[in-house]
C-alpha cells in the first residue's frame, strides 16, 4: 500500500488541477483552443460510461491484436536469442542488424504491410511482433550471456550436454531478463497497434481514436486514450506478477 499511496496522491493531485483548469476554461484560453475540444476529467468519465459499449468492443479488438502480436514477438525473439547465444558467427553478423532495424520507423512500416497484405488482423499481428521483437531478443540475449562461468564449468564436468547446460543453467538465469523485456514489450505493444490500425483498420481503439478526432469527439479520445492506457498497466502487472510466481530464486 506505502508504495501507492505517493503515485496515487500526485495522480489525484494532477486530474484535481485539470478538472479545475478546463471547467474554469483556464485551459482553453491558455491553449488557445474552444472549451469543448479541451474535456475535464468529469466529462472524460462521462464519456468512459456512456460509450462503455463502443470502448468495450473496441479494445477487444485491439486488446485481441496486442496479445497475439506480443506471443509471435516472444516466439521469434526467445529463438532468435537462443540462435545467437549459440553460435559466435552468427552473433557477430547478425547482432549489428538487428540494432540498426531499429532505426526504421515503425510509422514507415506499418502502411507498407498494410498495403502487400491487406487490412485484415495479419498487418497488424506483425506490427506489434515487430516492434516488441527487439527489447525481447536483446533482454533474452543479454540473460544467456550473464550466467557464471563457474556454473558452466561445473556442468561440463559432470559430462553434461550442450542442451542440457541451455536448459538447466542458461535458461533460469536468463528468466528475470526475458521477463524484464516483455514487460517492456508489453508497454509499447498498444503503442503498435495503434499505428497498425491507423494505417489501415476498420475497427479498434486506434481506428476509434483516428474517427473521433476527426469528428471532434475529444472527450471520447481521451476515454479511448484511458482505456488503452489500463490495458498496457495490466499487461505490465501482470507480467511482473508472472515473474513472482515463476522466477521464485530471484
Amino acid at each position: 500500500m506505502r508504495r501507492w499511496i505517493l503515485p496515487s496522491l500526485v495522480l489525484a493531485a494532477l486530474v484535481g488541477a485539470w478538472q479545475v483548469a478546463a471547467s474554469t476554461g483556464a485551459l482553453a484560453d491558455l491553449l488557445g483552443l474552444e472549451s469543448f475540444l479541451v474535456p475535464s476529467p468529469a466529462e472524460i468519465a462521462s464519456s468512459l460510461w456512456e460509450n462503455r459499449g463502443l470502448l468495450g468492443e473496441n479494445a477487444w479488438v485491439t486488446l485481441r491484436e496486442v496479445l497475439l502480436g506480443l506471443l509471435c514477438a516472444l516466439a521469434a525473439g526467445l529463438g532468435f536469442a537462443v540462435l545467437l547465444h549459440l553460435s559466435e558467427t552468427l552473433r557477430r553478423a547478425a547482432y549489428p542488424l538487428l540494432v540498426a532495424s531499429q532505426a526504421i520507423p515503425i510509422l514507415v512500416v506499418a502502411p507498407i504491410l498494410v498495403v502487400w497484405f491487406g487490412y485484415g488482423i495479419g498487418p497488424k499481428l506483425a506490427i506489434v511482433a515487430l516492434i516488441c521483437f527487439f527489447p525481447i531478443a536483446v533482454n533474452a540475449l543479454d540473460g544467456l550471456r550473464s550466467v557464471d562461468p563457474e556454473a558452466v564449468k561445473m556442468m561440463r564436468t559432470l559430462d553434461a550436454s550442450r542442451r542440457q547446460i541451455l536448459w538447466r543453467v542458461e535458461a533460469p538465469t536468463s528468466l528475470p531478463y526475458v521477463f524484464s523485456g516483455a514487460r517492456i514489450a508489453a508497454a509499447v505493444a498498444l503503442i503498435g497497434a495503434v499505428f497498425a490500425e491507423w494505417a489501415g483498420s476498420d475497427s479498434g481503439l486506434g481506428h476509434m481514436i483516428l474517427q473521433d478526432n476527426a469528428q471532434l469527439e475529444t472527450a471520447r479520445v481521451f476515454a479511448a486514450v484511458v482505456v488503452l492506457a489500463a490495458i498496457a498497466i495490466a499487461l505490465f502487472g501482470l507480467l511482473a506478477l508472472a515473474e513472482r510466481r515463476i522466477v521464485t530464486w530471484r
